[in-house]
Formats: C-alpha cells, structure tokens, sequence
C-alpha cells in the first residue's frame, strides 16, 4: 500500500465516523484537491479508487487531463474564476463550485458544447466575509442563484465555501452551519439543489458533521503542496 492510498483509506474511514456520529445514511463524496501535483500522483490516487479531482488552475488541469485521458475521472475546477478563463473550464470540467458572478455564470453557459451535458455548477459563498475571499454574500445569493437558473447548459447544484481557517472545532461547526442555513434556504425556496461543497484537510470531519456532502481533500491526501505560480 503507497503512502497515498493509505491516506486515502484513513479519510475513508474517517468521513465514515463521522456520518455516523450524527447518524447520516447519504453519500459524501471525496474529491482530492490536486493543484500542483504531476499527473502521476493523481494516477496512484486513481488506481487506489480516487475518481474526483478539483484543479485551480486551468492550463495545468488540461495538461493532466490529457495525461489522464484513459482514466474516468469526474472534474471539477475549484478556483477562482477570471472571464478568459471561461471558455476552457466550460469545455474540460465536469462541474464548476466557484462561481460568484452572474457574469461568469453567462460565459459558461455560453461555452459550454450543448453536446455535453450541463455544466454542474455551485455558487461560491463568502461565509467569513472575509476581503480576501471569494465568493457572494448571503444576502445576494437568492437573486444570484435565480438567474442561474434561467441559463440553458448550466445545472444548479449547491454551494460552496471555504470558511477563515481555525483550529477550534465549535467555531469550524458554526462556519459550516451558516452556509448549511444558506444552502436550506435555497431550498425552502424552492430551488432544486443537492450540493454543500465545504471542509478540507483539517476541517472536514466538522464539515460532514454539519452536512456537507462534498469535502474538498489536498493535503491529508497528497501531503504540503509545491507553490507554483499561479495561471490565471
């Protein structure tokens, strides 16, 4: 067993605990963050039974997408959105959790080959109100989320969030559970969403105890990252 499966099969069992600590039956997703790591490490994440993976930057995901193209992997690009970025995330990802711009949400539906299927999107919420963050305030997400909607080859998912890093769990729990609020009430009104995209590597196991159905794992899998320069 490589030091890759081996972490993957400890995240494994550690989402299992937790969904069990609150007594949850449905599925939650494992996607392993690969920015920065060479298309090999992805394949042995792969052969161990990894088939979701989140890129941030565009020009190096196509390049391990082409190195990759005979495993069936699901895409999903997780960073930050420029417009001229548009075009070749709508034409090589599978999903899309970091959209914050309706602006943004119209050139991918544009883009988007009306051959594929719909580009499954999520709404990036600026839970901590943080400057330095991504994403929309709450109280824009209603009007946001509607006009989504409207878009031809575009499929509303959820949301997304990546909350002011801390190590005390309780304040970990009650980031969580403000976009868990968000995410009901996207639904209580009416919207057909099934996605909460929140947790990484050292906050995961509170994120799936507040009902997140997608964590976003890098470095618990793969270990510290390399920086690289950034391509958008």
């Amino acid at each position: 067993m490589t030091i890759i499966s081996n972490s993957l099969q400890v995240i494994q069992t550690n989402i299992l605990q937790a969904k069990n600590r609150v007594n949850r039956q449905d599925n939650v997703k494992l996607l392993a963050v690969s920015k920065t790591q060479g298309a090999e490490r992805l394949r042995e994440a792969y052969r161990a039974g990894q088939t979701v993976f989140g890129e941030n930057y565009v020009q190096e995901a196509i390049v391990k997408q082409n190195l990759l193209g005979d495993c069936n992997i699901e895409w999903h690009f997780i960073g930050p959105i420029q417009s001229n970025k548009t075009q070749l995330i709508a034409q090589h990802f599978t999903w899309v959790q970091s959209v914050d711009r309706l602006k943004i949400a119209q050139r991918l539906s544009k883009a988007r080959d009306i051959t594929l299927p719909p580009l499954n999107i999520c709404i990036q919420i600026n839970s901590s109100n943080e400057a330095s963050k991504s994403g929309i305030q709450s109280q824009e997400l209603i009007d946001l989320a509607t006009e989504i909607t409207k878009l031809p080859n575009l499929k509303l998912r959820g949301l997304m969030a990546i909350p002011a890093p801390t190590s005390d769990v309780a304040k970990q729990r009650q980031q969580f559970k403000v976009v868990r609020e968000a995410f009901m009430l996207l639904q209580q009104n009416g919207f057909d969403i099934d996605t909460l995209s929140i947790g990484m590597s050292d906050d995961y196991v509170a994120a799936i105890e507040e009902g997140a159905t997608i964590v976003r794992i890098g470095s618990a899998i793969f270990g510290a990252r390399t920086p690289v320069k950034n391509d958008e």
